[in-house]
């Protein structure tokens, strides 16, 4: 590689080096706050969003609801369902030969009528399934199973909630108070299914405390599976891939089996599942990720037959189960995430560019995490868009602080060199004509060249303004002659005094003759004022002190004065010099103080008005205020600008 190469890449690397520490720490960042469980809750939001938002799946036709309504309550007039009505039901269902019967509701105790016959069914079915609650509650309670059914007939219907309530893990096997190793209700059911295709239950093969059915491992929840951080992972649990779509399963009601209208090949060879399907019963189960009427509730019926269908649709039919990465695989997928956030500016330099590709980025992740859902990969989305969009914008403001600072910069120094002009025109050629102009108008015969210095100062004085309009256009602060930045959001006195201070610093001079000065800077208005009329009254007041220092010969005292008389502000300068006005300066005095006769003596020696003045008059017309120049007494000049100190309708 040739010098100047590897001196370019070496300067390359350390420049990405500089520009790359604020990503790098927003991406540690975001990763430790991943890590403390604060993106937990909008991981699992986002997770059920996914999941919801999947195509619709075909109904799984080989699990079977058998609801008991609202209306099969009332009918039966009591609550809890008397066991006479639970042992008809069985009996019927039998004779449709399922293969399994799940009764999702608990008979720890009789309930009579009919316990005696009900009884009697359980002992003489061997396809009937029960629940029992066998782990305890807060109050360490458990809840017993049916006593006439054995305990292979028996499985727990204990659920594994997240912080909000809902279910998003199956716990399929866990020990008791009496450390016996107890299956759940899914897990009896779906065992019972598979083997009638001979396909038995087994312990897992990567992991010998999974379940496994055939050539099928369960996968196991960890405790920072997925979006998870710190989760409870006692027992056995799997993720629940709820199955989408509206009508996932076959819904019948007590009364359509007691009439028996149903048809028979809904049952023959299907797992049927038993349970309350009323709100009245609180019989409920909660999931952000299946959509229905009441949005986020479901019936615990409906959720035992999601959990089931899960099983037995991934051993039979390869349906995917809901897996996650190694906590490595998901740390390098944030890391690459936060530095393609990082790189937008490296490639993209305009603001814009940046912005839309920033937004193809975001949706990027999203999609990939979607279609990763579909094929039963849990993938990190939310720290993934929090490290783009904070890199990504960040990197904006970086971009346009960076342009900001660079555009400062060019005007700075176009500052300079406009600046360089203006003085070099002002003190040179500028001044010296105007003296020249005043000797001649002083002789009794004015020369014949006096038109052409006349013209001449025209000219040269609209090349001073064009000069110095770029200056006042350009700048984005007001810099004074001592090159002290002021920013112009501060209070206009204060902005005013440090006017004020840094021209009397000036070397000018008749400043150097002034003994006593009377200064005032009281609080001004300016809730109506925009930047650049703040701009324009700091310049005035430092042009009102130049004139001082250059043309008040002698002068021992100044007034300056900024404050509110009545509903009107002014600024007002006046010096007690020995200065004779000016050809531009009698002209305002003429007008300030409206004299026919002065005026007239006047207008023989007319000259353009001075630039300054011009000025102070457009600023005046801008605030609606009047701009004056006028002799003080009993020497000396004053030069004012006063202006509402109420808002113009027309502003």
């Amino acid at each position: 590689m040739k010098p100047d190469r590897w001196q370019a890449a070496k300067t390359e690397v350390t420049t990405w080096r500089r520009g790359s520490l604020p990503g790098l720490m927003v991406i540690v960042a975001v990763m430790m706050t991943r890590l403390s469980g604060a993106l937990q809750f909008l991981e699992l939001v986002a997770f059920d969003r996914f999941l919801r938002l999947r195509p619709p799946e075909p109904m799984d036709e080989r699990i079977v609801i058998v609801g008991i309504t609202e209306e099969d309550i009332q009918r039966a007039k009591t609550y809890p369902i008397p066991d006479r009505d639970i042992a008809d039901l069985l009996k019927r269902l039998q004779t449709y030969q399922p293969i399994a019967i799940g009764l999702d509701i608990v008979r720890d105790i009789p309930v009579e009528p009919g316990n005696a016959e009900l009884t009697s069914v359980f002992r003489s079915s061997k396809n009937t399934i029960g629940v029992e609650i066998a782990l305890p509650d807060r109050n360490g309670f458990t809840v017993e199973p049916p006593p006439a059914l054995p305990s292979e007939q028996v499985g727990f219907a204990d659920t594994v909630l997240d912080d909000d309530g809902y279910q998003r893990r199956s716990l399929l096997g866990a020990h008791n108070p009496q450390q016996d190793y107890r299956y759940s209700f899914t897990i009896e059911l779906a065992k019972r299914y598979l083997a009638a295709r001979k396909i038995k239950l087994g312990s897992g093969i990567r992991d010998q405390y999974a379940i496994r059915f055939g050539s099928t491992e369960l996968t196991r929840v960890q405790p920072n599976s997925g979006g998870y951080v710190g989760a409870d992972a006692n027992g056995n649990q799997i993720l629940l891939n709820v199955r989408s779509g509206k009508l996932p399963f076959r819904v019948l009601s007590l009364s359509q089996i007691k009439s028996g209208k149903v048809n028979p090949d809904w049952i023959r060879g299907k797992i049927v599942l038993i349970g309350i399907m009323s709100f009245s019963a609180k019989d409920l189960a909660s999931s952000g990720a299946i959509a229905g009427i009441n949005p986020g509730r479901i019936y615990g019926v409906e959720m035992q037959a999601h959990a089931t269908s899960q099983i037995i649709s991934a051993v039979l039919d390869g349906r995917s189960l809901i897996r996650v990465w190694a906590d490595g695989w998901e740390t390098l997928w944030i890391v690459v995430w936060g530095l393609l956030g990082m790189s937008l500016g490296r490639f993209l330099h305009l603001p814009w560019k940046i912005l839309l590709g920033l937004l193809i980025a975001s949706i990027s992740p999203i999609a990939i995490c979607y279609g990763l859902i579909l094929l039963g990969w849990w993938v990190p989305i939310v720290p993934v868009l929090l490290v783009l969009v904070l890199n990504g914008t960040g990197l904006m403001a970086a971009l346009f602080y960076r342009h900001e600072q660079e555009l400062r910069l060019r005007l700075e120094e176009r500052q300079f060199a406009i600046e360089q002009t203006f003085n070099a025109i002002h003190s040179g050629p500028l001044q010296t004509l105007v003296g020249i102009l005043r000797t001649a108008q002083e002789q009794a015969t004015p020369p014949l060249f006096l038109p052409e210095l006349q013209r001449l100062s025209h000219e040269l004085r609209a090349v001073y303004g064009s000069v110095q309009r770029d200056a006042i256009a350009d700048e984005p602060h007001l810099r004074m002659g001592s090159a002290i930045e002021l920013a112009l959001q501060a209070p206009l006195h204060e902005l005013l005094y440090k006017v004020y201070s840094n021209t009397l610093e000036q070397e000018l001079p008749y400043l150097k003759t002034i003994k006593f000065k009377i200064v005032q800077f009281d609080p001004l208005n300016t809730s109506h004022l925009r930047l650049e009329h703040k701009r324009g009254l700091c310049r005035f007041l430092e042009e009102a002190l130049c004139n001082v220092g250059k043309h008040a010969i002698e002068a021992t005292r100044l007034t300056v004065i900024c404050t509110q008389e009545g509903d009107r502000q002014v600024i007002r300068v006046a010096d007690n010099g020995r200065g004779k006005l000016s050809d531009t300066e009698a002209l305002n005095s003429a007008e300030t103080k409206c004299d026919k006769e002065i005026t007239e003596d006047i207008n023989s020696k007319l000259q353009p008005s001075g630039l300054g003045t011009q000025l102070a008059k457009n600023l005046a017309k801008q605030l609606g205020g009047t701009f004056r120049r006028y002799p003080n007494q009993p020497r000396g000049i004053v030069c004012e600008l006063t202006w509402s100190a109420k808002r113009r309708w027309f502003w």
